[in-house]
C-alpha cells in the first residue's frame, strides 16, 4: 500500500488506525546553520559539526547536523504528524538506527513510515504495539536517515 492517509485524523487516532503496510508521507523541515550550530556546541562538539571553517577540512568539506540533531528533526515531524495525540502511551525503545547521508544548512527534511506490524496485546488489550519503519529523506528524495520504532498505543476498541 503506498501513500496511504490515515482514515481519522491525529486528534482521534488508535491503534486499529495504523494498518501494516501502510505508508504516510509528511512533514518539511528546514535545517537552519544556526540550529546545527547550537545542537552541536551542546551536545555534539565534533568539527565537522560546531565549527564550519574546520569542517571544510574534514571528509564531509563542510558543515553537517548532527545525526542527533537530525533525529529530533525526524522526532518533530513524526509527533506532529503520525503519532496519535490521544492514544500514544510510550515507547519501549528503536532498533537499527541509521544516518546514511550527510544532512547539511539548507536541507528541508521529510519522513516517509511504513507500518511494519500492528499487534494487539494479550495481556493488556486495552493497547497494541505498532513497530514503524521511518526513513528521513532530503529535498532531493534521498534517504538520509532511517530507523526502526515501536510504540505503544490505546485501542479505541478495548473490549476486543
Amino acid at each position: 500500500m503506498a501513500d496511504a492517509t490515515f482514515a481519522a485524523p491525529i486528534e482521534d487516532r488508535y491503534f486499529e488506525d495504523y494498518l501494516p503496510g501502510s505508508v504516510h508521507q509528511f512533514g518539511s523541515i528546514a535545517v537552519e546553520e544556526e540550529e546545527v550550530l547550537s545542537f552541536a556546541r551542546r551536545f555534539d562538539p565534533q568539527d565537522f559539526h560546531a565549527d564550519p571553517e574546520a569542517a571544510k577540512g574534514t571528509i564531509f568539506s563542510g558543515l553537517i547536523a548532527s545525526g542527533w540533531h537530525t533525529a529530533g528533526m525526524m522526532m518533530r515531524l513524526y509527533v506532529e504528524h503520525y503519532l496519535s495525540k490521544v492514544a500514544s502511551l510510550s515507547s519501549p525503545g528503536v532498533d537499527e538506527l541509521r544516518w546514511l547521508r550527510p544532512v547539511r544548512p539548507g536541507d528541508h527534511l521529510s519522513v516517509r513510515v511504513t507500518v511494519t506490524e500492528a499487534s494487539r496485546s494479550r495481556s493488556k488489550p486495552d493497547r497494541g504495539l505498532v513497530r514503524s519503519f521511518i526513513e528521513v529523506l532530503n529535498q532531493q528524495g534521498e534517504v538520509v536517515m532511517t530507523m526502526k520504532a515501536m510504540n505503544l498505543l490505546r485501542c479505541r476498541d478495548a473490549s476486543r
